[in-house]
Protein backbone atom coordinates (compact mmCIF):
# COMPACT_ATOMS: atom_id res chain seq x y z
CA UNK A 1 0.00 0.00 0.00
CA UNK A 2 1.37 3.41 -0.90
CA UNK A 3 2.02 6.06 1.75
CA UNK A 4 -0.68 8.21 0.17
CA UNK A 5 -3.32 5.49 0.40
CA UNK A 6 -2.37 4.80 4.00
CA UNK A 7 -2.66 8.49 4.73
CA UNK A 8 -6.17 8.91 3.23
CA UNK A 9 -7.49 5.92 5.18
CA UNK A 10 -6.12 7.17 8.50
CA UNK A 11 -9.01 9.53 9.43
CA UNK A 12 -11.40 6.56 9.11
CA UNK A 13 -9.37 4.65 11.68
CA UNK A 14 -9.30 7.69 13.98
CA UNK A 15 -13.09 7.98 13.73
CA UNK A 16 -13.50 4.34 14.68
CA UNK A 17 -11.08 4.69 17.60
CA UNK A 18 -12.97 7.74 18.87
CA UNK A 19 -16.11 5.58 18.90
CA UNK A 20 -14.45 2.76 20.89
CA UNK A 21 -15.06 4.00 24.46
CA UNK A 22 -18.66 4.79 23.55
CA UNK A 23 -19.14 1.34 22.00
CA UNK A 24 -17.85 -0.15 25.25
CA UNK A 25 -20.11 2.05 27.37
CA UNK A 26 -23.33 1.45 25.43
CA UNK A 27 -22.84 -2.26 24.67
CA UNK A 28 -25.90 -4.33 25.56
CA UNK A 29 -27.92 -1.27 26.60
CA UNK A 30 -31.37 -0.32 25.33
CA UNK A 31 -31.85 2.96 23.46
CA UNK A 32 -35.34 4.22 22.59
CA UNK A 33 -35.49 6.47 19.53
CA UNK A 34 -38.47 8.70 18.69
CA UNK A 35 -38.60 8.95 14.89
CA UNK A 36 -40.28 12.12 13.66
CA UNK A 37 -40.07 15.45 11.86
CA UNK A 38 -38.28 15.86 8.52
CA UNK A 39 -36.49 12.53 8.95
CA UNK A 40 -39.88 10.86 8.37
CA UNK A 41 -40.54 12.62 5.06
CA UNK A 42 -37.19 13.08 3.29
CA UNK A 43 -36.14 9.89 1.44
CA UNK A 44 -32.38 10.32 2.06
CA UNK A 45 -32.89 11.06 5.75
CA UNK A 46 -35.19 8.03 6.09
CA UNK A 47 -32.54 5.78 4.54
CA UNK A 48 -29.80 7.27 6.77
CA UNK A 49 -32.00 6.79 9.85
CA UNK A 50 -32.48 3.11 8.99
CA UNK A 51 -28.71 2.67 8.52
CA UNK A 52 -28.04 4.30 11.90
CA UNK A 53 -30.51 2.09 13.74
CA UNK A 54 -29.12 -1.07 12.13
CA UNK A 55 -25.58 0.13 12.96
CA UNK A 56 -26.58 0.48 16.63
CA UNK A 57 -27.97 -3.05 16.62
CA UNK A 58 -24.79 -4.48 15.05
CA UNK A 59 -22.65 -2.44 17.45
CA UNK A 60 -24.23 -4.33 20.35
CA UNK A 61 -26.93 -1.86 21.42
CA UNK A 62 -30.64 -2.67 21.58
CA UNK A 63 -32.57 0.00 19.64
CA UNK A 64 -36.34 0.44 19.94
CA UNK A 65 -38.04 2.82 17.47
CA UNK A 66 -41.26 4.68 18.36
CA UNK A 67 -42.99 6.78 15.70
CA UNK A 68 -45.96 9.02 15.10
CA UNK A 69 -46.98 10.42 11.73
CA UNK A 70 -48.60 13.84 11.97
CA UNK A 71 -47.98 15.02 8.36
CA UNK A 72 -49.04 11.68 6.88
CA UNK A 73 -52.20 11.59 9.02
CA UNK A 74 -53.14 15.15 8.00
CA UNK A 75 -52.61 14.30 4.31
CA UNK A 76 -54.83 11.20 4.53
CA UNK A 77 -57.57 13.05 6.46
CA UNK A 78 -57.55 15.72 3.73
CA UNK A 79 -57.90 13.04 1.07
CA UNK A 80 -60.92 11.64 2.84
CA UNK A 81 -62.47 15.06 3.34
CA UNK A 82 -62.04 15.00 7.14
CA UNK A 83 -61.00 18.24 8.84
CA UNK A 84 -57.77 18.36 10.91
CA UNK A 85 -58.57 20.36 14.04
CA UNK A 86 -56.14 20.99 16.89
CA UNK A 87 -56.88 22.07 20.46
CA UNK A 88 -54.14 22.68 23.04
CA UNK A 89 -51.64 21.41 20.44
CA UNK A 90 -53.43 18.04 20.16
CA UNK A 91 -55.32 16.62 17.21
CA UNK A 92 -59.06 16.37 17.84
CA UNK A 93 -59.60 12.69 17.03
CA UNK A 94 -63.13 11.59 16.15
CA UNK A 95 -63.84 7.83 15.78
CA UNK A 96 -63.60 8.33 11.96
CA UNK A 97 -60.29 10.18 12.32
CA UNK A 98 -59.03 7.43 14.66
CA UNK A 99 -59.58 4.85 11.91
CA UNK A 100 -57.39 6.98 9.62
CA UNK A 101 -54.73 7.45 12.34
CA UNK A 102 -54.54 3.71 12.89
CA UNK A 103 -54.41 2.95 9.18
CA UNK A 104 -51.68 5.52 8.47
CA UNK A 105 -49.47 4.72 11.47
CA UNK A 106 -49.67 0.92 11.42
CA UNK A 107 -50.33 0.41 7.71
CA UNK A 108 -48.16 3.05 6.08
CA UNK A 109 -45.50 4.77 8.24
CA UNK A 110 -44.59 1.67 10.23
CA UNK A 111 -44.57 -0.62 7.18
CA UNK A 112 -42.23 1.70 5.31
CA UNK A 113 -39.84 1.97 8.26
CA UNK A 114 -39.81 -1.80 8.82
CA UNK A 115 -39.06 -2.24 5.12
CA UNK A 116 -36.14 0.20 5.23
CA UNK A 117 -34.63 -1.49 8.28
CA UNK A 118 -35.10 -4.95 6.82
CA UNK A 119 -33.12 -4.07 3.70
CA UNK A 120 -30.16 -4.72 6.03
CA UNK A 121 -31.34 -8.11 7.33
CA UNK A 122 -34.37 -9.72 9.03
CA UNK A 123 -34.23 -7.39 12.02
CA UNK A 124 -37.27 -5.12 12.36
CA UNK A 125 -40.68 -6.19 13.66
CA UNK A 126 -43.60 -3.74 13.53
CA UNK A 127 -46.18 -3.50 16.28
CA UNK A 128 -48.50 -0.94 17.81
CA UNK A 129 -49.09 -0.09 21.45
CA UNK A 130 -52.26 -2.18 21.14
CA UNK A 131 -50.28 -5.39 20.63
CA UNK A 132 -49.95 -7.50 23.78
CA UNK A 133 -51.40 -4.50 25.67
CA UNK A 134 -48.01 -2.81 25.40
CA UNK A 135 -49.53 0.65 25.93
CA UNK A 136 -52.76 1.15 27.88
CA UNK A 137 -54.41 4.56 27.91
CA UNK A 138 -57.44 6.44 29.11
CA UNK A 139 -59.11 9.38 27.40
CA UNK A 140 -57.06 12.56 27.72
CA UNK A 141 -59.13 15.66 28.40
CA UNK A 142 -56.97 18.79 28.24
CA UNK A 143 -57.88 21.86 30.27
CA UNK A 144 -58.46 24.88 28.03
CA UNK A 145 -59.38 28.22 29.65
CA UNK A 146 -60.04 26.43 32.92
CA UNK A 147 -62.41 23.86 31.41
CA UNK A 148 -61.91 20.17 30.68
CA UNK A 149 -62.41 19.65 26.93
CA UNK A 150 -63.38 16.49 25.04
CA UNK A 151 -61.02 16.08 22.08
CA UNK A 152 -62.08 12.53 21.20
CA UNK A 153 -59.82 9.50 20.95
CA UNK A 154 -56.67 11.08 22.31
CA UNK A 155 -55.05 8.92 24.96
CA UNK A 156 -53.20 9.49 28.18
CA UNK A 157 -50.92 6.57 29.03
CA UNK A 158 -51.87 4.70 32.21
CA UNK A 159 -49.71 1.57 31.90
CA UNK A 160 -46.87 0.05 29.89
CA UNK A 161 -46.31 -3.70 29.54
CA UNK A 162 -42.83 -4.25 28.10
CA UNK A 163 -43.13 -8.06 27.74
CA UNK A 164 -43.53 -8.22 23.96
CA UNK A 165 -40.92 -5.52 23.32
CA UNK A 166 -38.40 -7.19 25.63
CA UNK A 167 -39.00 -10.56 23.97
CA UNK A 168 -38.20 -9.04 20.57
CA UNK A 169 -35.04 -7.38 21.95
CA UNK A 170 -33.94 -10.66 23.53
CA UNK A 171 -34.38 -12.27 20.12
CA UNK A 172 -32.09 -9.67 18.52
CA UNK A 173 -34.93 -7.86 16.74
CA UNK A 174 -35.60 -4.13 16.38
CA UNK A 175 -39.14 -3.31 17.58
CA UNK A 176 -40.84 -0.52 15.58
CA UNK A 177 -43.80 0.74 17.59
CA UNK A 178 -46.70 2.92 16.42
CA UNK A 179 -48.02 5.27 19.10
CA UNK A 180 -51.52 3.82 19.40
CA UNK A 181 -52.94 2.50 22.68
CA UNK A 182 -55.95 0.55 23.94
CA UNK A 183 -58.20 1.28 26.88
CA UNK A 184 -57.96 -1.11 29.86
CA UNK A 185 -61.44 -2.51 29.03
CA UNK A 186 -60.38 -3.02 25.37
CA UNK A 187 -63.37 -1.01 24.10
CA UNK A 188 -61.45 1.94 22.66
CA UNK A 189 -58.31 2.64 20.69
CA UNK A 190 -56.48 5.91 21.35
CA UNK A 191 -54.07 8.13 19.49
CA UNK A 192 -51.13 8.80 21.85
CA UNK A 193 -48.49 11.51 21.43
CA UNK A 194 -45.40 9.69 20.11
CA UNK A 195 -42.96 11.77 22.20
CA UNK A 196 -44.88 10.82 25.33
CA UNK A 197 -45.08 7.15 24.28
CA UNK A 198 -41.32 6.99 23.59
CA UNK A 199 -40.52 8.49 27.00
CA UNK A 200 -42.89 6.12 28.84
CA UNK A 201 -41.41 3.11 27.01
CA UNK A 202 -37.84 4.25 27.70
CA UNK A 203 -38.59 4.44 31.44
CA UNK A 204 -40.45 1.11 31.52
CA UNK A 205 -37.69 -0.67 29.56
CA UNK A 206 -35.02 0.76 31.87
CA UNK A 207 -33.37 2.15 28.75
CA UNK A 208 -30.00 3.84 29.00
CA UNK A 209 -30.94 6.58 26.54
CA UNK A 210 -34.00 8.25 25.01
CA UNK A 211 -33.31 10.04 21.71
CA UNK A 212 -35.91 12.36 20.18
CA UNK A 213 -35.44 13.43 16.55
CA UNK A 214 -36.70 16.95 15.86
CA UNK A 215 -36.52 19.62 13.16
CA UNK A 216 -34.32 21.91 15.27
CA UNK A 217 -30.71 21.63 16.41
CA UNK A 218 -31.70 21.09 20.02
CA UNK A 219 -33.00 23.28 22.81
CA UNK A 220 -32.07 26.91 22.16
CA UNK A 221 -30.62 29.01 24.96
CA UNK A 222 -32.44 32.24 24.15
CA UNK A 223 -34.72 31.75 21.15
CA UNK A 224 -35.47 33.80 19.00
CA UNK A 225 -32.65 36.17 20.04
CA UNK A 226 -29.92 33.56 19.70
CA UNK A 227 -29.49 30.18 18.02
CA UNK A 228 -27.01 28.89 20.60
CA UNK A 229 -28.00 25.37 21.60
CA UNK A 230 -27.89 24.21 25.22
CA UNK A 231 -25.68 21.14 25.03
CA UNK A 232 -26.49 19.78 28.49
CA UNK A 233 -28.93 20.53 31.30
CA UNK A 234 -30.29 18.81 34.39
CA UNK A 235 -33.89 17.76 34.98
CA UNK A 236 -34.46 20.68 37.38
CA UNK A 237 -33.00 23.19 34.92
CA UNK A 238 -35.28 21.82 32.21
CA UNK A 239 -38.33 21.96 34.47
CA UNK A 240 -37.76 25.69 35.01
CA UNK A 241 -37.55 26.27 31.23
CA UNK A 242 -40.71 24.31 30.30
CA UNK A 243 -43.21 27.20 30.64
CA UNK A 244 -41.19 29.30 28.16
CA UNK A 245 -40.90 26.65 25.42
CA UNK A 246 -42.75 26.68 22.09
CA UNK A 247 -45.77 24.36 22.02
CA UNK A 248 -44.09 21.89 19.65
CA UNK A 249 -41.12 21.39 21.98
CA UNK A 250 -43.20 20.92 25.15
CA UNK A 251 -44.18 17.22 24.71
CA UNK A 252 -40.61 16.41 23.61
CA UNK A 253 -39.01 18.08 26.62
CA UNK A 254 -41.68 16.81 29.03
CA UNK A 255 -40.88 13.35 27.68
CA UNK A 256 -37.16 13.88 28.31
CA UNK A 257 -37.93 15.07 31.83
CA UNK A 258 -40.17 12.06 32.54
CA UNK A 259 -37.50 9.68 31.22
CA UNK A 260 -34.58 10.96 33.31
CA UNK A 261 -36.78 11.23 36.42
CA UNK A 262 -37.71 7.55 35.97
CA UNK A 263 -34.37 5.83 35.62
CA UNK A 264 -33.23 6.67 32.06
CA UNK A 265 -29.62 7.89 32.26
CA UNK A 266 -29.76 10.48 29.45
CA UNK A 267 -32.44 11.95 27.20
CA UNK A 268 -31.29 13.73 24.05
CA UNK A 269 -33.03 15.97 21.55
CA UNK A 270 -31.19 15.87 18.23
CA UNK A 271 -31.58 17.36 14.78
CA UNK A 272 -33.20 14.76 12.53
CA UNK A 273 -32.41 16.95 9.48
CA UNK A 274 -28.72 16.00 9.79
CA UNK A 275 -27.82 12.70 8.16
CA UNK A 276 -26.52 10.16 10.69
CA UNK A 277 -27.29 12.48 13.61
CA UNK A 278 -27.92 9.42 15.82
CA UNK A 279 -24.40 8.08 15.28
CA UNK A 280 -22.87 11.54 15.76
CA UNK A 281 -24.71 11.93 19.05
CA UNK A 282 -23.96 8.50 20.49
CA UNK A 283 -20.46 7.77 19.23
CA UNK A 284 -18.58 11.10 19.21
CA UNK A 285 -17.09 13.09 22.06
CA UNK A 286 -18.92 16.32 21.16
CA UNK A 287 -22.40 15.00 20.44
CA UNK A 288 -24.68 17.32 18.46
CA UNK A 289 -27.92 17.94 20.36
CA UNK A 290 -29.24 18.82 23.81
CA UNK A 291 -28.70 16.23 26.52
CA UNK A 292 -30.88 16.09 29.65
CA UNK A 293 -29.44 14.30 32.67
CA UNK A 294 -30.89 13.47 36.11
CA UNK A 295 -30.27 15.97 38.90
CA UNK A 296 -27.66 13.73 40.49
CA UNK A 297 -26.26 12.39 37.22
CA UNK A 298 -23.99 9.53 36.50
CA UNK A 299 -21.09 11.31 34.82
CA UNK A 300 -22.06 10.57 31.24
CA UNK A 301 -21.52 13.93 29.59
CA UNK A 302 -17.74 13.97 29.62
CA UNK A 303 -17.36 10.56 28.05
CA UNK A 304 -15.70 7.50 29.50
CA UNK A 305 -12.90 8.26 31.92
CA UNK A 306 -9.31 7.42 31.13
CA UNK A 307 -8.52 3.82 31.82
CA UNK A 308 -12.17 2.79 31.97
CA UNK A 309 -12.86 -0.60 30.49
Amino acid sequence: MSAARKHTALPKAQTLIEALPWLTRHHGRTVVIKFGGNAMIDEELKAAFAQDVVFLRHAGLKPVVVHGGGPQISAQLDKQGLVSEFKAGLRVTTPEAMDVVRMVLAGQVQRELVGLLNQHGPLAVGMTGEDAHTITATQHRPTIDGESVDIGRVGEITAIDTGAVQALLDDGRIPVISSIARSADDHHVYNVNADTAAAALAAALNAETLMVLTDVEGLYEDWPHSDDVISRLTASELEKLLPELSSGMVPKMQGCLHAVRNGVETARVIDGRVQHSILLEIFTDEGIGTMVVPDAPIDVHTGPEQGEA
